[in-house]
């Protein structure tokens, strides 16, 4: 079958098996966030804050990765969304290093300012939350952009108590798995956006840029 054309701002545009590929690999991607993040907060809850660093690891992954193909038409918003994520991981990577991989949940709730080193992190997943809402109008998107700040730094600023911020991390942990779980049934064309606005944007930086002294 020959790849679909649409017709968009700048002119006509076709999703190709390229396209497909790297909205495939976003939605698996962010899944792979939302499931680590449920398994988190699963063990967590069952066992307690220890050993629970692999489940970070594959949310660490996991967005990384959905970062990379993700469809975002302005460039340094998504430079800064992948920037937060590498600071958050570094952040992270830190947390471990003073903490030991088995401590670093236990860290967090008893020294809330661990918070500031691996807040980046969950940042660029609020982004990520804040751009599907926009592009979708999907209330479960709002709900992980909005729970995800208002649960760390309400930990952070000592308004909220351990049991609460995770009650409204485990909301939005589930949020994000419906959202991500809603995404699947979607045409690709949905999350690649239009093609003509990328290419514009392209030419036009090229342009300034050859145009610059």
């Amino acid at each position: 079958m020959a790849d679909p054309v649409f017709e968009g701002v700048y002119g006509p545009f076709t999703i190709d098996a390229t396209d497909r590929r790297e909205v495939l690999g976003y939605r698996l991607a962010l899944t792979a966030v939302a499931a680590g993040q449920a398994g988190l907060l699963l063990q967590w809850r069952q066992f307690g804050p220890g050993q629970l660093w692999p489940w970070m690891v594959v949310m660490a992954v996991g967005l990384g990765l959905a970062l990379r193909w993700i469809h975002i038409y302005l460039v340094p918003l998504h430079r800064a969304l992948q920037l937060f994520w590498l600071l958050g991981c570094a952040g992270a990577l830190v947390l471990a290093a003073r903490s030991g991989p088995g401590g670093m949940v236990a860290a967090l709730t008893n020294q809330p300012l661990w918070i500031l080193a691996i807040g980046p992190f969950f940042a660029a997943l609020a982004g990520v939350g804040f751009k599907e809402f926009f592009c979708f109008r999907r209330p479960e998107a709002i709900g992980v952009t909005l729970l995800l700040p208002i649960a760390l730094l309400g930990h952070l600023g000592g308004l909220l108590g351990g049991s609460a911020t995770a009650t409204l991390l485990a909301l939005e942990s589930a949020l994000l798995l419906v959202l991500c779980l809603r995404k699947f049934p979607m045409p690709a064309a949905a999350d690649v956006g239009d093609k003509s606005v990328f290419a514009y944007l392209k030419a036009q930086a090229a342009s300034s840029s050859g145009a610059a002294p």
